[in-house]
């Protein structure tokens, strides 16, 4: 890719990369390994608050827990691009979402989509992932999605 296309494309598509989260606990935002990027689990935060808390197919629906979790990625994005800056993305390797689930709840894939079609949405083909969408009893702070990346880095 030339120098500057993924700040490019988020200007094109009118999204802005958050600030990068302040951990909740004893650890880095991201940290590079060779040619790969991992990122802490980033929960739904903008602007240093929680978009709702609560479990997935009880306090919350499918379409807002999908947009929460889509924030989660721009989070997790925003991590990438303070660590080694977003034009060094060479692609998307991994995303694994966690969904805090109500009882019966089985729709994990549909919410974590928000995450990985921003993704797509952002990357094109770069942006296609492996992935994972898990349930669980309980997130940090009551969230009720967490999302951490996997990104190939460029040098």
């Amino acid at each position: 890719m030339s120098e500057g296309y993924w700040t490019r494309k988020l200007e094109s598509l009118e999204i802005e990369l958050p600030g990068v989260a302040a951990p909740v606990g004893s650890y880095a935002p991201a940290v590079r390994s060779g040619a790969y990027v991992y990122t802490s689990g980033q929960l739904p935060l903008r602007d240093g608050e929680l978009l709702g808390t609560g479990k997935v197919g009880g306090d919350l629906g499918v379409d807002e827990a999908a947009g929460m979790a889509r924030q989660c990625a721009l989070n997790a994005l925003a991590a990438v691009d303070d660590l080694v800056g977003i034009d060094a993305v060479v692609r998307v390797v991994k995303l694994v979402g966690f969904v805090a689930s109500a009882p019966g709840f089985h729709s994990q894939p549909v919410v974590i989509n928000g995450a990985s079609d921003v993704l797509a949405e952002i990357f094109g083909d770069a942006g296609v992932h492996a992935r994972s969408a898990v349930g669980v009893s309980e997130l940090p702070l009551a969230a009720p999605v967490e999302v951490e990346l996997i990104v190939e880095v460029e040098g």
